[in-house]
């Protein structure tokens, strides 16, 4: 599977924290400290508009975690970093155990049924209470399909860019 050159999203600045230039940061990895094993960040609002930071020292604070980015050392300058997403480049994350994946590599594959008929692509997924959901669009309709691998979700094959599920087309 290639993965060179693609960028996950792990997080975001959310707000600002004291006036060193310290900032509030929302992580979406697991541990959400494990943010800061992986540098260096790709911080950017737009494709192709990104800022990389090398560097970057955080900690928990209360509920939340804050960080300290290299030459960021007043408010005025944190400011302007509210609202940046923190990317990582796809390589710097671990391999994934057997039936374990990225939700980013997963993104854009074709997905069929179990015969054959093709549902569109994956967009997007998100998490619920009860497991993970792909959000699957075609162009005329979105799906809602639950990621349950062996009852709904039969075969993910990221080299050939495709998932089967047991899923009804008119569902």
């Amino acid at each position: 599977m290639a993965t060179a050159g693609r960028r996950v999203l792990v997080g975001r600045i959310v707000g600002l924290y004291g006036v060193q230039g310290w900032l509030k940061l929302e992580s979406w990895t697991e541990p959400r400290l494990r943010i800061f094993d992986y540098q260096p960040w790709l911080l950017g609002t737009a494709p192709g508009a990104v800022t990389q930071v090398d560097g970057v020292k955080g900690r928990s604070q209360g509920k939340g975690i804050v960080a300290h980015l290299p030459g960021v050392d007043d408010r005025e300058q944190a400011a302007a970093l509210v609202g940046q997403e923190i990317h990582v480049a796809r390589e710097q994350l671990p391999d994934t155990a057997a039936g374990e994946y990225y939700w980013a590599d997963m993104e854009g594959l074709a997905v069929f049924t179990t015969d054959g008929i093709a549902l569109g692509l994956v967009s997007h997924l998100f998490a619920t209470g009860a497991n993970d959901v792909l959000v699957v669009r075609d162009g005329e309709r979105e799906r809602l399909i639950p990621f349950v691998q062996g009852s709904v979700v039969q075969l993910v094959d990221l080299a050939a860019r495709r998932m089967v599920v047991d899923w009804e087309p008119d569902f």
